[in-house]
């Protein structure tokens, strides 16, 4: 299928932009790859006039953000999702062994109020990992104050963290974030809520759409925040998702797994898996019930991984020092898994993701980086294109035009297909360029 052309306003921004500069490019950018984004049949994407400030959480939820000074003033750095009544949950959490106290909490959390869940609580500038003990205490008394002020149980929040590893959290400003947050209650607009979790990223993540059932229309929504230390094994850095669907915690979970695995599962900017790693799914059984092996199931999780995934594009598209959004495609494969391997050690290749970013059509590096992946291949069955052109041909054939490559590789947005051999094996992976930003952001982020 031909690549559509797009420009995803790859515009540096400052990290102390206004935040209604970073509103506008957010918004162009999400108006943008919605455009270009192949919908299922049954979903109804937001529309190219929303911007996200209407009618945004579905039935049975509101959000609040404040700003607590936990790393910046005078910036929104707390943020509180609620569900009117007890909600069913599901989530998924990083793998990385060094996982952070709001991870520990919430698993925890998870498997006590699967079927009750009330809230999820976040907080930015301050990842509380690696804080031991007094990490955990702290954790626990976010929720304990958001139970507080919502007359529930501090097992029914859901704690999330995002920021510098290493550092306590600045307890006395937190709570008094929490405190300030019931009072601040909508359920109009994403927009301070997806701001509140952003830490380098250059513009707000969030989107809605709705999904077409027999029993009437289910809602689902979600913000995202994501920039660096991207290269999820569950999940994204965070991810907080809502639907008004009836569904039980089990099903819930299924579809939150499935969807993720070829969405925040498919991402890369940098290889490195964060400690706090988290996406959270809520359902306020408001809408229509979706039962277990059904067309309505199949169709909930169709537009669960549709909006997944872009909001998963959305991260890589702000990507730190990223000027490309690249899908990387295997095909050809003797399995998926073996597909997965290359197309994810393509798209996490340095050298890759340099030669992307100098625009140099150097198919080398990509045949060597599928060479050293794991997947079984005969290398001299190896065919490669960008977008439509073919770079490479059976038996080591590259008598492609560098002209026309480079025309591809200018592009903000292109597909490097890799064809392995004639095997049912299939997996894309999508990943941005290494820049001299990326570089230039990582080498003071404390700062």
């Amino acid at each position: 299928m031909k690549q559509p052309d797009c420009r995803f306003n790859f515009i540096t921004i400052n990290p102390v932009s206004t935040a209604l500069e970073k509103f506008h490019k957010g918004l162009t950018v999400i108006r943008e790859l919605s455009a270009v984004t192949l919908w299922p049949a049954s979903v109804t994407p937001m529309s190219a006039e929303s911007d996200g400030t209407q009618g945004f959480w579905p039935d049975g939820f509101s959000t609040a953000a404040v700003s607590a000074a936990i790393k910046y003033d005078e910036r929104k750095d707390m943020m509180l999702l609620v569900a009117n009544c007890p909600s069913s949950a599901a989530a998924l959490f990083t793998l990385n062994l060094c996982c952070a106290a709001p991870v520990l909490l919430s698993r925890e959390h998870l498997q006590r109020s699967p079927s009750s869940m009330r809230a999820v609580i976040c907080n930015s500038g301050n990842a509380n990992a690696a804080t031991g003990k007094k990490g955990m205490d702290d954790a626990f008394a976010m929720a304990e104050a958001v139970a507080r002020e919502l007359a529930i149980k501090p097992e029914e929040v859901l704690v999330a963290s995002t920021g510098v590893i290493g550092q306590l959290l600045p307890m006395e400003r937190v709570l008094g974030g929490i405190s300030a947050l019931p009072s601040t209650l909508q359920r109009e607009s994403a927009l301070d809520a997806a701001s509140a979790i952003m830490t380098t990223d250059t513009f707000p993540k969030f989107f809605t759409l709705a999904v077409q059932l027999s029993g009437g229309i289910v809602r689902l929504s979600g913000i995202a925040k994501g920039s660096g230390m991207i290269c999820p094994n569950m999940a994204t850095m965070l991810a907080i998702l809502a639907t008004d669907a009836s569904i039980t915690p089990d099903l819930l979970q299924k579809a939150l797994k499935l969807a993720n695995q070829k969405s925040f599962n498919a991402i890369t900017v940098d290889g490195d898996t964060s400690t706090n790693d988290m996406v959270s799914l809520l359902a306020s059984g408001t809408g229509p019930e979706i039962v277990a092996e059904t067309t309505d199931f199949t169709f909930f999780c169709e537009a669960l991984e549709a909006l997944m995934t872009f909001l998963a594009k959305l991260i890589v598209i702000d990507g730190e020092g990223a000027t490309k959004l690249v899908t990387i495609t295997v095909e050809g494969a003797v399995d998926d898994q073996d597909a997965e391997l290359a197309a994810r050690t393509i798209a996490q290749s340095s050298l890759v993701k340099t030669a992307i970013h100098g625009e140099d059509a150097n198919w080398g590096r990509i045949v060597a980086a599928a060479g050293r992946s794991g997947a079984r291949f005969n290398q001299e069955e190896l065919e490669l294109h960008f977008n439509d052109l073919s770079i490479l041909k059976p038996g080591f054939i590259a008598d492609f035009s560098e002209t026309a490559a480079s025309r591809v590789m200018a592009k903000d947005s292109y597909t490097i297909t890799l064809r392995l051999g004639s095997g049912p094996g299939r997996a894309t992976v999508w990943s941005c360029d290494l820049s001299k930003e990326y570089v230039d952001i990582n080498g003071s982020y404390r700062s």
